[in-house]
């Protein structure tokens, strides 16, 4: 007989309400931990130091070779590492990855022929049309507000 009272009293406990505030109660322990997981986890990223850049000690800079991602545009150099998923290996802006993408951004174009070879001189953009450098402004400030000025970009010496 006090076994049916013990099934009656758990039957009573387990209501549609009972059961949401648990599945509440367990959501917001799970969100608890986790938050405090990742602040734990989290590294602070050392500023790089600004330099110089040539086209060939820039084309290291390619997310293989080491593990930061650089780009320049209009002759500054940029940190793209943040953004991995779009300049690194794999990326659809891999080509860009330790050169200047002046050219292509320009022209709207991310094929590899809108790329200089490192042993070449940086290219002067000379050809490029009102249209094509206003695009090309446009994406420097872009870059400007998303991403750190880690130095210049001059011709190979």
């Amino acid at each position: 007989m006090n076994t049916d009272i013990g099934n009656i009293t758990i039957i009573k406990f387990i209501t549609p309400f009972n059961i949401v505030l648990f599945l509440i109660f367990i959501y917001l322990l799970y969100s608890r931990f986790k938050s405090k997981q990742n602040i734990s986890a989290f590294t602070p990223v050392k500023p790089e130091v600004f330099q110089d850049f040539t086209p060939k000690t820039l084309e290291r800079f390619n997310g293989k070779e080491t593990y930061k991602i650089f780009i320049s545009i209009k002759g500054n150099v940029y940190d793209v590492t943040s953004e991995k998923r779009l300049y690194g290996p794999e990326g659809p802006y891999r080509n860009f990855a330790g050169k200047d993408a002046s050219r292509g951004l320009a022209k709207g174009s991310f094929d590899i022929n809108m790329i200089m070879s490192p042993d070449e001189p940086i290219d002067k953009l000379l050809d490029l049309t009102d249209e094509e450098r206003n695009t090309l402004d446009d994406w420097e400030k872009h870059f400007q507000r998303k991403y750190e000025v880690v130095g210049k970009l001059i011709e190979n010496i």
